[in-house]
């Protein structure tokens, strides 16, 4: 006669199974310190659909509206105090932006209609409160990216026109000392909405998605664009893309999505795209946000088909480490945040989750490094930092600092930061100071202004410090 192994016996597999859930206990609740902590839903006057850090500290912020002459919105992270500011007179909707050398915001393009571009461009001032009206470009653009380049100067990439599909071929190159435009005739190409563009070591502007075959463009003269490697996965639509000391990552996106992520080093001499480890689950529509420690903050997206697929929405954060290659997940938020969603890393260290179609709302994350003991205190650091030169850091906390990072102010739109960039800063301690090194040139680091980190051996950072970074002469 054959006998059964126990366990195999559904009662008592049954039996044995909760007698082991009981010796084991409730599950443990994880603390902020694991996964950090959202906060409540704030209603907003609009959609945050575009968001960008200005240097005062406050955040600015327009979306979806349809009259063209809504007034964008002002958020001070510090009270919550939100107001509205002055209109710029025309629907910058679905423009482009990125910041000059003096902290004003660059935009470029807006909205008449879906797929139907503008040729306004203007100037924000965030210290006057005021807007400049340039010269029109050579035509519309509809989800046009800016990228700033080593001289200041601003490079105006792509965006529809008249139709779908028709896009704006000719580049544009912002000359920041005239306030004029040159066109770049020699670098026509058709590229897609928002292409994730970033200026590389080398000079060049580096184009790595969202279609496979990346490109690098030479900005001087009239342009010229050169191929370079192709990516792994494919067309990455919808999904961030991140720079890094000089590496790129580009993080889900596609339709499906994908949980992939890729990165490229362009600081050697022949860049290769190489996956690293996937995310938790597939994303599309969801955002990439650079944090003081050099970690990748994801948040947002859906993991289904379709454009903005609400039903399958991914609330929970996720953030990765590029010295580990280890993603860890985090908390949940309360609300979807996918197509028209933005974040933007605050000088506190808290992330802003806002946005959304239709979605006039936003939470803020604390990442888990703000539960893990008292922050280092900047006492001082330069207004302006030269390029090549080294610096003085005053800090009572110098012994215990292991990392100074500079960020780039956040400006971003359509899961894509077009300012965003982090560089991390070799240093040396002394009594009460460390003695950093500014980045070597503005290929690495593009005039204007950034947030300055210090972060010690327990992973926590300060509070970000603005520090000026000039074109060098």
């Amino acid at each position: 006669m054959s006998v059964r192994p126990i366990l195999s016996q559904p009662r008592v597999l049954a039996l044995w199974l909760v007698g082991c859930a009981v010796l084991a206990g409730p599950a443990r609740a994880q603390t902020p310190a694991e996964v950090g902590q959202w906060s409540s839903v704030m209603a907003w006057p609009l959609s945050a659909t575009h968001a960008s850090l200005l240097p005062t500290g406050r955040v600015m912020f327009f979306g979806e509206f349809s009259q063209g002459d809504d007034p964008p919105g002002l958020w001070d992270p510090a009270t919550g105090g939100l107001s509205r500011l002055p209109a710029p007179g025309y629907n910058i909707f679905c423009a482009g932006h990125s910041f000059l050398a003096d902290g004003r915001l660059l935009i470029t393009g807006g909205h008449i209609e879906s797929h139907v571009g503008l040729e306004d461009a203007s100037l924000w001032d965030p210290f006057t409160s005021r807007w400049t009206r340039l010269p029109d470009m050579n035509d519309g653009r509809w989800y046009p990216t800016n990228v700033t380049l080593a001289n200041g100067d601003v490079m105006v990439i792509s965006g529809e026109t008249v139709g779908t599909g028709i896009m704006n071929e000719i580049p544009q190159r912002y000359l920041a000392a005239t306030g004029t435009w040159r066109d770049m005739t020699t670098a026509r190409l058709k590229l897609p909405y928002y292409p994730r563009m970033f200026l590389a070591p080398n000079g060049r502007l580096f184009l790595a998605g969202p279609q496979r075959l990346s490109r690098f463009m030479e900005p001087g003269g009239t342009g010229a664009w050169f191929s370079g490697p192709s990516s792994n996965y494919g067309t990455r639509s919808y999904g961030p893309a991140v720079y890094l000391d000089g590496r790129v990552f580009l993080i889900g996106g596609g339709d499906p999505p994908t949980a992939t992520i890729e990165q490229i080093d362009l600081n050697v001499a022949s860049p290769v795209w190489r996956y690293m480890a996937p995310m938790s689950t597939p994303r599309r529509q969801h955002n990439a946000t650079l944090l003081p420690d050099g970690t990748v903050l994801v948040t947002g997206g859906s993991r289904g088909s379709g454009f903005d697929n609400k039903s399958t929405p991914v609330f929970h954060a996720e953030v990765y480490d590029p010295a580990t290659n280890r993603w860890t997940r985090l908390a949940s938020n309360t609300l979807y945040r996918g197509y028209h969603a933005t974040t933007v890393l605050l000088p506190d260290g808290r992330v802003l989750s806002a946005g959304g179609r239709n979605a006039n709302s936003a939470e803020v994350f604390s990442p888990p490094y703000l539960f893990k003991g008292a922050r280092p205190v900047v006492s001082s650091v330069p207004d302006v930092v030269s390029p090549g030169t080294a610096f003085t850091v005053s800090t009572p906390d110098a012994g215990r600092v292991t990392k100074v990072t500079l960020i780039a102010l956040g400006s971003v739109t359509h899961a894509f930061d077009q300012n965003q960039r982090l560089l991390t800063l070799p240093f040396t301690r002394g009594s009460g100071v460390l003695t950093v090194s500014a980045p070597a040139n503005n290929n690495l680091a593009p005039p204007g202004y950034y947030q300055l980190f210090l972060v010690n051996d327990a992973g926590v950072p300060s509070v970000g410090r603005m520090v000026r970074i000039p074109a060098a002469p």
